[in-house]
């Protein structure tokens, strides 16, 4: 009797701690959630078409923009870094809040340089907070994936991202609409004063909420802080095939896509509003691809997936060259929409891939090691895409307004249609991968 007492009162403590574990989840799903949407405003506020537009305001030209374009990739090394500093500081909570709050700050903060200093001064300057910006950003960027990674389920993994990335994305659409809206309104200095006082309060927000996410402890590596830890995902060919592959994606892609703003502003001489709209119309898309793609992602791995969004983001850059025969703004939506569905299916399965697909313990230098090659990749792209505008200057008018982006998209086509598919259909890693919890047949 005795003992069936002991084992019933196990068996309440095993459920008690079970409900705490689940709340303990919940709550971190919810935070997570929560600190996308302030995330998501100062990011699209500050960032795409609007920044473009802040850029071209202050008289940025196509080879600066594409500069400026370029250093989120560039970024990205930053990751190699902090997932050795990892390794020491522990506690990832603490990490990616000061990290986090300190990259939105020095954004934000990139708004009082015209006030403040002369127009000679106002390139360099805003190049070199851009740049330690998006520093913080990236190096939090390797912490916070390991921490979603624990935070979430893999069971829901495809589903969870989808909803979370189909709300951020509503968001980011409303954004930009309001925000499109407000400089037709109110051009120039008192827009953009507008535009970064609300990004200042977002910041607030976003650091409140990224305090409140769940802290799970961090398993690292044997090979830890060693040059071995660093060959792991180079010698790891089912990781490392993919990851160059899609390296000579990005650096193709961003040739033209990181640009389409530029384009749109500065050649086809479009208003504010009618390329906010465009890009909201893209937000759209991608925000209802997320469902689709997430779905989809619980029934297929996201290795058997990707595959398929490379040829789409081909063509909406080949698309541009319907604009010799059809009306722009339909070509530009249709650019857009194709674009919407590429990138809202690339997001999503490559994030799943890299937390999916890579051993838990060296989860943060195999993330690192991505980062640094597509990274490396994404910022070559925009600067050859910003150089290519600056010589066509004086070509024909075709070769500025749609000819660099056509082009483009059809040196896309080729890897995504002839390589991607031998590529990712190879064998998998035989070690078991949290993927493995999902898709197992």
């Amino acid at each position: 009797m005795a003992h069936r007492k002991r084992f019933a009162g196990m068996d309440v403590q095993r459920m008690l701690r079970s409900r705490i574990n689940d709340s303990s989840t919940r709550r971190g799903l919810r935070a997570s959630l929560m600190e996308g949407i302030p995330a998501m405003i100062i990011a699209n506020l500050l960032g795409g078409p609007l920044q473009t537009a802040f850029l071209l305001y202050l008289g940025f030209r196509s080879e600066q923009i594409g500069f400026i374009a370029a250093i989120p990739s560039l970024t990205l090394i930053a990751q190699i870094f902090m997932a050795f500093a990892m390794q020491r500081y522990r506690d990832r909570r603490k990490v990616t809040t000061i990290l986090g709050v300190s990259h939105r700050v020095l954004w934000v903060g990139t708004g009082l340089i015209p006030l403040l200093f002369p127009s000679a001064a106002w390139a360099p300057l805003y190049m070199v907070v851009f740049l330690f910006s998006f520093a913080c950003a990236q190096a939090s960027g390797v912490i916070w994936t390991s921490l979603m990674a624990d935070i979430v389920p893999p069971a829901v993994r495809g589903r969870y991202f989808g909803i979370r990335n189909t709300i951020h994305w509503a968001v980011a659409s409303l954004t930009l609409l309001l925000g499109g809206q407000l400089m037709e309104w109110l051009p120039g200095s008192l827009g953009f004063a507008i535009l970064f006082s609300v990004s200042s309060l977002c910041v607030v927000w976003n650091g409140i909420e990224l305090s409140r996410y769940a802290n799970p402890p961090f398993e690292s590596g044997q090979d830890s802080m060693s040059a071995r830890m660093m060959l792991k995902p180079i010698l790891d060919k089912p990781f490392i095939a993919p990851a160059a592959f899609i390296t000579v994606f990005i650096l193709i892609q961003n040739v033209a896509v990181p640009l389409f703003a530029y384009a749109m502003l500065n050649q086809l001489n479009l208003s504010y509003s009618s390329v906010t709209m465009i890009t909201m119309l893209q937000n759209i898309v991608m925000m209802i691809s997320y469902i689709f793609w997430g779905n989809l992602n619980t029934r297929y791995s996201a290795r058997k997936l990707l595959p398929w969004t490379f040829p789409i983001i081909g063509l909406s850059c080949v698309a541009w060259l319907g604009m010799s025969a059809l009306p722009v703004l339909l070509v530009l939506g249709l650019s857009h929409m194709l674009l919407g569905i590429g990138l809202g299916g690339y997001n999503l399965l490559v994030f799943n891939f890299l937390i999916g697909d890579t051993p838990k313990a060296d989860r943060p230098i195999y993330i690192a090691v991505f980062s640094a090659l597509t990274g490396i990749a994404g910022f070559i792209g925009p600067n050859i895409g910003g150089w290519l505008f600056k010589a066509a200057e004086r070509s024909p008018a075709w070769v500025q307004d749609y000819g660099i982006v056509g082009l483009t998209g059809m040196a896309l086509l080729v890897p995504a249609i002839a390589v991607a598919p031998l590529v990712f259909g190879g064998s998998a890693r035989r070690r078991p991968r949290d993927n493995d919890l999902v898709h197992r047949p």
